[in-house]
């Protein structure tokens, strides 16, 4: 995906490599700050991936120097010039929806979400990192909620999903003082799968995401729900869904052709059913 774009193409770039799909948030003069246009492509083209079977697992990351600085204020600011406050609350509130729709989309999404973050990755941009399965980090790149820099409350899930990722310690810290930490500093958090040097950024997330791909995407889109239901429910509870999904499994294709390859020292061929 080529970084040198200028703003008069569309909100999001994708490109098709094998059996990924690479998806580059595209308005670099804002740092890829989110619109309403951009939150309107996102959906269609996660609608679209979803429906292809060709297609994996997602690369999600930015164009030009950053990942995404969060929602687009200055945008913002123009839609409700001239309203009153209750009609810019209104307006203000509805994107706030939007982009809650679009997270919840992102966190749900049945297929691998691989985030390759480069640059700047604040307020809405780490709500974001939140709802991707795995996240790659520039060496360059800086992450944090800042919100509370500018008297902002967090309306894209930070409060909820943050301290899940990285501990309530750090998540108070992170939205308390709203600091933008160097990646290399959230390394071990727990946020981040790796941290990698920038020119190597893209090939790291591409393999990762081919490495998914070449496994069983019934498999895949099994363990990411077991995994996501199971942290919100009682240990037993979710003990017993891995049981019976386990179960349930036993009759699938891929799981014939995993026990079948192995058997006879071949690599899988895996569909899906």
């Amino acid at each position: 995906m080529s970084n040198s774009i200028d703003e008069t193409t569309p909100p999001i770039l994708i490109e098709h490599d094998s059996q990924v799909c690479l998806i580059a948030l595209n308005r670099p003069k804002s740092f890829n700050a989110v619109t309403f246009e951009m939150l309107d492509h996102l959906n269609r083209v996660l609608d679209q991936e979803e429906r292809n079977p060709a297609v994996r697992t997602i690369v999600l990351t930015g164009a030009g120097q950053g990942f995404c600085a969060g929602a687009d204020l200055k945008d913002l600011k123009k839609r409700t010039e001239g309203l009153s406050d209750s009609e810019a609350a209104e307006a203000n509130g509805k994107f706030s929806a939007e982009f809650g729709r679009f997270l919840a989309r992102l966190e749900s999404f049945p297929k691998p979400v691989v985030a390759a973050v480069n640059g700047v990755a604040v307020a809405g941009g780490l709500e974001i990192l939140l709802c991707c399965d795995l996240i790659i980090a520039a060496r360059s790149a800086r992450i944090g909620d800042a919100h509370s820099n500018y008297g902002l409350l967090p309306g894209g899930g930070a409060t909820a999903r943050l301290p899940r990722r990285v501990g309530v310690s750090l998540a108070k810290y992170l939205l308390y003082t709203g600091d933008i930490l160097p990646a290399s500093e959230l390394a071990a958090s727990g946020l981040l799968l790796k941290v990698v040097a920038d020119e190597d950024l893209p090939d790291a997330a591409r393999s990762l995401a081919k490495q998914l791909a070449s496994r069983s995407p019934l498999v895949l889109r099994k363990l990411k729900g077991l995994v996501d239901a199971g942290l919100q429910s009682p240990l037993d509870i979710a003990l017993r869904n891995e049981y019976e999904a386990n179960r349930l499994h036993a009759g699938s294709h891929d799981r014939r052709e995993g026990l079948a390859a192995f058997s006879e020292r071949r690599l899988p061929t895996f569909t899906g059913n």
